[in-house]
């Protein structure tokens, strides 16, 4: 499958994109093709960068927010996403199983589970959520923080869902298939 948007690389890429992908390429060893397909744009480029970034230094622990990475790539069938944020999971000290368990919406510590269910819930309803789903959220222990930061993963993982799936980018990670798929 050939990316509907070119995967920038050497002088192709925009001036402005350069040292942006220079930080993306010392961050995985390597550039991934959702990045190189995004640094068409600069803007873009900076804007999804700086929100994985802003929410890297976040209070969501790394292992959930892959969790909820592979929830919501499996739901909007991203299967890029789904293939790289099951690796970025195991590298954050996830099982396979905990990733399989998340990719279908579940898992066995209830925080998580709930953290899960309200991410799901936002990308099933399209934000619409009750005061009994935030609340749910709190029940499970977390703050009101964190119940924005979880609201900031889902909707990051929405912009790198559509850029993947809209623009048909080749996976460049082991590939994992898709529960909502099956």
């Amino acid at each position: 499958m050939t990316s509907r948007v070119p995967l920038v690389s050497g002088n192709d890429t925009p001036a402005a994109s350069r040292a942006l992908l220079d930080a993306v390429n010392g961050a995985f060893g390597a550039t991934p093709n959702m990045f190189r397909a995004v640094a068409n744009s600069p803007a873009a480029l900076q804007a999804m960068w700086g929100f994985f970034g802003a929410l890297g230094g976040g209070t969501i622990p790394p292992k959930l927010g892959e969790q909820i990475a592979v929830a919501v790539a499996d739901r909007d069938a991203c299967e890029y996403c789904l293939a790289a944020h099951t690796a970025l999971g195991r590298k954050a000290g996830a099982t396979p199983a905990e990733m399989s368990a998340a990719q279908g919406g579940e898992s066995a510590d209830p925080a998580t589970a709930a953290a899960l269910r309200f991410a799901l819930k936002l990308v099933e309803q399209r934000g619409q959520v009750a005061d009994s789903d935030v609340a749910a959220l709190r029940a499970a222990g977390f703050s009101d923080g964190q119940v924005v930061e979880i609201l900031a993963h889902v909707a990051l993982n929405l912009f790198t869902n559509y850029v993947n799936v809209a623009f048909a980018v080749p996976v460049d990670f082991p590939g994992v298939k898709l529960r909502s798929a099956a």
